[in-house]
């Protein structure tokens, strides 16, 4: 971070703020140099100590803090498994904090484009009905088709488990939806049937 004094500015400032007199002179008493270069080595390791916990309030920048962040807010979230990854659990810990929720369709593709499926798509079915119908507009069933709506992934998520690209201990070419469809199932209308599709 930028403006963080260095142990030489400290030292400089230390040696500054001594009194005056042959006791506290570095030329005379060595020793109080190799004082002053102790002490401000331990000021500017403090003052970059604070910056990193400044910045772990943050959620942008938390990465030291995400444990206790997830004790205070009830997380890891079952939905990502029994161990999740740690981008996993810091982006769980971000969205449990900003998020407002919702039942729309923005909403749900949010969820899918942050789990890594950036071409989601929802389409909705309807029963059809007399006067507010037209043939090819819209997709149709029976009554009960109203309460269905389906989520396209719309391919591979995004990074995948890869060699180069994966966390120690992650299985490579997977392309877990388990997480994707808690995430979705759980907030999604009581009334309604959420059907996935991964293309």
């Amino acid at each position: 971070m930028a403006g963080l004094r260095t142990a030489e500015q400290y030292r400089a400032q230390l040696q500054a703020l001594l009194p005056a007199g042959p006791a506290w002179d570095p030329e005379l008493v060595p020793e109080v140099r190799l004082i002053l270069s102790g002490v401000s080595l331990e000021f500017a390791r403090l003052e970059g100590r604070a910056s990193d916990m400044l910045n772990e309030m943050d959620l942008g920048g938390v990465s030291e803090l995400v444990p206790d962040w997830e004790k205070v807010m009830g997380l890891p979230d079952e939905c990502l498994g029994p161990n999740p990854a740690f981008e996993d659990r810091r982006l769980a810990v971000r969205r449990r904090l900003v998020e407002v929720g919702g039942q729309s369709r923005a909403y749900f593709i949010e969820i899918a484009v942050s789990q890594g499926y950036p071409g989601a798509t929802i389409t909705e079915y309807r029963a059809p009905r007399m006067g507010r119908s037209r043939f090819g507009a819209a997709h149709f069933g029976t009554w009960g088709a109203q309460f269905i709506w389906v989520l396209n992934t719309g391919g591979r998520q995004r990074a995948g488990r890869r060699f180069g690209a994966s966390f120690w201990g992650e299985r490579f070419g997977t392309n877990p939806g388990d997480a994707l469809e808690c995430l979705i199932r759980r907030p999604a209308p009581a009334h309604t049937v959420v059907h996935i599709n991964y293309d």
